[in-house]
């Protein structure tokens, strides 16, 4: 046998070995890979559409002691049946009458995006189905043009129009977001809470918004308060929605 004759022998075992070799460790490479799929490692893609508003189940722990709904002494000549919303420290009031009101914890809008003044409540919705202003689309031309109500939504499970404006009182799947300064001038509560106060209200209600530095109105909380109705805490069925997430929109 000639030495390059034996050369070709040579590296035709070799690459066979070779072959021999990748079909083997080929399954437990594979396998590892669905496992690795199935436990969650596989990479997701990244959200496509960041907002400023979404839906995750409320978490109690997660609200300041301050925020949390409560019943508290309030001092006001606002009328009962009125919702007073305290920019500044991040609470909203509906008051009961008698120098009591209902608190509860809201993010408010950040800096450059708070308002103040006077509003009606003009409609109200479960689950909204989401339409982003066009002001905010020309800041963020990547949001979509119509969400669906439903987990996910920015509006959460209940939102309250106010007039004509393009402000609205609605929940969030954030509730890390509530006591901060955050969204485009939208009051968020949690979905617990705005599920509370949607039953408390009607459409026609008033609603006072205090600009940021006015004084403090609450003096000392009573006694805590149940939810005038059950929280509506899934959407109806077939609502389908994409995620967003709350605390990135600008």
């Amino acid at each position: 046998m000639t030495q390059s004759s034996h050369r070709r022998r040579q590296s035709r075992v070799t690459h066979a070995l070779v072959f021999i070799s990748t079909m083997l460790l080929a399954p437990s490479v594979f396998s590892s890979a669905a496992s690795a799929q199935l436990l969650g490692y596989a990479s997701t893609q990244p959200n496509t559409f960041p907002t400023d508003e979404v839906m995750v189940e409320p978490d109690a722990g997660v609200v300041p002691e301050r925020l949390r709904r409560a019943v508290v002494a309030f001092n006001t000549s606002e009328a009962p049946g009125t919702i007073v919303i305290d920019t500044g420290n991040t609470a909203l009031y509906y008051v009961l009458g008698q120098g009591r009101a209902v608190r509860y914890g809201v993010g408010v809008g950040r800096e450059g995006f708070t308002w103040s003044g006077v509003q009606t409540i003009s409609r109200k919705a479960e689950w909204p189905d989401w339409h982003p202003p066009a002001e905010m689309i020309a800041r963020q031309p990547y949001l979509p043009r119509f969400m669906a109500g439903g987990p996910g939504n920015p509006l959460g499970a209940r939102a309250m129009y106010l007039g004509s404006s393009q402000y609205r009182i609605h929940g969030t799947n954030d509730p890390s977001t509530i006591g901060k300064f955050v969204s485009s001038g939208c009051i968020r509560l949690t979905n617990e809470d705005v599920s509370d106060l949607f039953g408390r209200v009607d459409v026609g209600t008033r609603v006072v918004v205090l600009p940021k530095n006015a004084p403090r109105m609450e003096t000392r909380t009573t006694i805590s308060v149940r939810p005038a109705r059950p929280a509506l805490t899934t959407p109806p069925s077939g609502r389908q929605a994409m995620n967003l997430t709350a605390s990135q929109l600008n």
